[in-house]
């Protein structure tokens, strides 16, 4: 929900301003032409943008006539009539939703093809959000016409704003069909261009904000004006005047906080991935075994552990209990075969891939295949303990990147370094050696029966 609601103020933030700007200057314009034009213009914009995918060349030229287009709005706003502005409202509404529907996660307003509550709550994101851009572009007019001097100031503003994103995707294209070289400095140019979307909500909240503070000094004007009158008819007059001022800068602030806040949720809290929960570190016990008790394990949640090989990989694996009447345990890497080692968490009485978001059914974990866990092989329980072999645990160094640093010991001349410091290692009798020097590592590869232990000697 929160990503429907942030990419569509993202999508169209400058639009709403600048069809603010658009009838600041003229009277209001009529309800219903206007919703209709608005309505219209996003239905084929959205279905532009899941529909036109051309060429490089049609892309090309495509970039360029937005761009032109732009320019002929900036030279036309001054003296532009009624029906020249709503075409103008139509023009600025279809080309936002052009590049909105060419976001690929659109596709994402629901997983299924019937009605549900995630589709529910997007759509209430979606409405949500174009109601609160309607509330800045009539904002941003309405303050305009009281300050008559931040008109052009304000125009070239977001004009700017949104020639950086398509001069961008221009020189893209341009780049791509071999129009201009690759230079690092372009390169440079296109990157910081076409990839600022969340800068349009920051920085239309903080336009917001500027004309809220530009209206201040009326404001307090107003106040005290207010204080200065003594006719009881002229006073009613102040105060209404300086009660829908007031109103004017509270909701102006407040829309401006509201999409702050929404920005700022997503950036901080509802687009970073789950968190995964600690893992409880476990070592094997002198027969090769990690033992542990079933009493902490049979109440249905998550259990995560992690194993730290002898080379310093970090192997994580947790276990569940997978049915609320009896005891079924999985036993599992926190990986999987598809997404990697990002891992798995659990939500309620849901456990959720947190790479892909994909939700497991519990009684399955333990089984191969799919978006599943992988999992451990040979263990064992009985009312007491749940014993893992440690051979099983090594299998699974194989699905983990992070590596601990742990003290190691050259077997060579028995010297104490560090796994990650060490520049020579060797795999021998299911272990990974550390040698100090180049010396040892040579000498142990010939005659390494002769520095490790005889249970471990390779026959």
């Amino acid at each position: 929900m929160s990503y429907f609601f942030v990419t569509t103020l993202q999508a169209f933030f400058c639009i709403a301003l600048l069809s603010g700007v658009l009838w600041s200057r003229n009277d209001p314009p009529a309800l219903r032409p206007l919703v209709w034009t608005l309505l219209t213009a996003l239905f084929f914009g959205v279905a532009a943008g899941f529909t036109l995918h051309g060429s490089g060349m049609i892309q090309l030229l495509l970039a360029g006539a937005e761009l032109l287009v732009t320019l002929l709005f900036v030279f036309s706003i001054r003296w532009a009539g009624g029906r020249l502005r709503y075409l103008w409202q139509g023009v600025l509404a279809f080309g936002a939703a052009r590049h909105w529907g060419l976001d690929p996660n659109l596709g994402g307003l629901t997983s299924t093809h019937v009605l549900n509550t995630d589709l529910l709550l997007n759509l209430a994101a979606i409405v949500m959000a174009f109601a609160l851009l309607c509330l800045a572009g009539v904002l941003c007019a309405m303050l305009l016409r009281r300050l008559r001097g931040l008109f052009w100031p304000l125009t070239l503003l977001l004009m700017v704003m949104l020639w950086l994103p398509l001069s961008g995707n221009l020189l893209l294209m341009m780049m791509k069909l071999q129009m201009l070289p690759l230079a690092k400095p372009l390169l440079s140019f296109v990157a910081k261009a076409t990839n600022n979307a969340p800068l349009y909500n920051w920085a239309g909240a903080g336009i917001l904000l500027l004309l809220a503070l530009c209206w201040l000094p009326s404001l307090l004007q107003r106040h005290r004006r207010t204080r200065e009158t003594a006719d009881p008819i002229a006073l009613r007059l102040s105060l209404a005047q300086r009660r829908n001022a007031l109103r004017l800068w509270l909701v102006t602030v407040g829309c401006a906080v509201a999409v702050l806040a929404g920005q700022l949720w997503w950036d901080k809290v509802a687009s970073l991935p789950p968190q995964l929960s600690a893992a409880v570190p476990v070592q094997l016990a002198s027969d090769g075994m990690v033992h542990l008790p079933v009493e902490q394990l049979r109440d249905g949640k998550l259990h995560r552990f992690v194993w730290v090989a002898d080379d310093g990989k970090a192997v994580r694996f947790f276990v569940i209990n997978r049915y609320p009447d009896k005891l079924r345990f999985g036993v599992v890497f926190d990986a999987c075969l598809l997404c990697g080692d990002q891992g798995y968490v659990m939500e309620g009485n849901q456990v959720i891939c947190v790479a892909c978001g994909v939700h497991i059914f519990i009684p399955s974990i333990g089984k191969p295949g799919g978006c599943n866990p992988v999992p451990v092989e040979e263990w064992r329980n009985d009312e007491k303990e749940l014993v893992i072999p440690g051979k099983a645990l090594a299998a699974g160094t194989f699905y983990f990147s992070t590596v601990m640093t742990i003290n190691v010991t050259d077997p060579v001349d028995g010297s104490t370094l560090t796994n990650t410091s060490a520049e020579y290692k060797y795999s021998y009798g299911g272990r990974t050696w550390f040698f100090s020097s180049e010396a040892n590592y040579d000498r142990f590869r010939k005659t390494p029966e002769q520095f490790v232990p005889a249970e471990l000697r390779e026959e």
